[in-house]
């Protein structure tokens, strides 16, 4: 009986899902929920929106970065995009499903049977923090997309004028927009993080999402406060504009650096705090 067994329980071990497996389930359960598409509704409306009332109107962001630019060509549709998003549509959108991603299924009672199963807990943890991520790149590269093809079927693809007025070329300028996106990307993996964490240990769906929109919002308005000058580089608000560094000549890679380690000493602990929530769950009850 040993020796037929002990080929069965190896091959039970072998069947373990990993966390690919985990990752693909938890993918499935966001594409079921109806909050997912309120996100990436909302990337994908506010560019029309903006290119409505460019359309619509004579005047322009001109006090903005690049806001001059916008109907000189389709490139700097975007980036301006991207500079009025940060102060509350990618929190929201980041938080919607990070913020939800533990807590719905404590309010639903499905997070019991999901840690009794045979997949370890840090799998699960890092399967549900990766589709979090995931959905949050998705809705910045649509809100990207949508804002680069209608400003460049509107105004064309001309080339850019970048903040130290050189023109860069569009070949290159859709390189570097793809590079902006992707340092724009790096504060949102902090608020995803304080997401992940409230959504883990409040238990609370609308708790985590409100807490991280607020948190977001007083971080706006410290930086608001003349006073508070010495705060300001260390707060995880200002980290959205680091992206402007790659769009000068030579390009400026201080801000990015600086974005990055500002924005991983938000996110680490964050996590950390998340994962060890998360793994010592008590779930006997």
């Amino acid at each position: 009986m040993t020796a037929v067994a002990a080929p069965s329980v190896a091959r039970r071990a072998h069947k373990r899902p990993g966390i690919a497996t985990v990752y693909r389930w938890e993918l499935r359960k966001l594409r079921s929920q109806k909050r997912t598409y309120l996100g990436l509704g909302a990337a994908a409306l506010v560019p029309v929106i903006f290119v409505i009332a460019l359309l619509s109107s004579s005047g322009g962001p001109d006090e903005v970065p690049f806001g001059r630019y916008v109907r000189e060509t389709g490139l700097a549709t975007p980036l301006v995009g991207l500079l009025f998003s940060s102060i509350w549509l990618f929190p929201l959108i980041t938080s919607l499903v990070a913020g939800d991603i533990v807590a719905s299924e404590d309010n639903h009672g499905t997070l019991k049977t999901i840690l009794t199963r045979s997949t370890e807990r840090w799998q699960i943890f890092v399967a549900k923090l990766l589709a979090a991520l995931s959905y949050s790149f998705v809705a910045l590269v649509v809100f990207v997309g949508i804002g680069l093809v209608l400003g460049g079927l509107i105004w064309g693809f001309d080339p850019l004028t970048s903040l130290s007025g050189t023109q860069i070329p569009a070949g290159r300028g859709m390189l570097l927009l793809g590079a902006a996106s992707l340092a724009y990307f790096v504060p949102m993996i902090a608020i995803a993080a304080i997401a992940f964490l409230l959504s883990t240990v409040t238990h609370n769906s609308a708790g985590a999402v409100v807490g991280t929109l607020i948190l977001s919002f007083m971080m706006q308005l410290l930086a608001a406060i003349s006073g508070l000058d010495f705060l300001r580089p260390y707060l995880l608000s200002e980290q959205f504009d680091a992206w402007q560094g790659l769009l000068r000549d030579p390009t400026d890679w201080a801000p990015i650096v600086h974005a990055a380690w500002v924005s991983a000493c938000y996110a680490v602990p964050a996590l950390l705090w998340a994962f060890l929530a998360f793994v010592r769950r008590d779930v006997a009850g």
